[in-house]
């Protein structure tokens, strides 16, 4: 079965956009919980240093880069799925 490569593509930028807009919402909504929630993610990792709570001015470079990047990444992995299939 061949994937539809910009069908693919399309879709996963969209939904990584979506989760980082979530995401970046709950930060400015609920930083202490999300700090938890970050530093469970990184095994206990000490984020206090990092740490800078609601997004900034890299908000839009970080949407902007999170959705380039899963596009190009959903559009080489069904590309590469295609290529295995034939």
């Amino acid at each position: 079965m061949k994937l539809n490569v910009m069908a693919w593509a399309n879709a996963s930028a969209v939904v990584v956009g979506v989760i980082y807009v979530v995401c970046a919402l709950l930060v400015a909504i609920f930083p202490d919980g999300m700090k938890i929630v970050a530093t469970s993610w990184f095994h206990g990792m000490d984020l206090s240093v990092l740490w800078t709570g609601a997004p900034r001015s890299n908000y839009v470079l970080g949407l902007l880069t999170a959705v380039g990047g899963s596009w190009l990444t959903g559009w080489l992995f069904t590309w590469v799925y295609n290529k295995f299939t034939k």
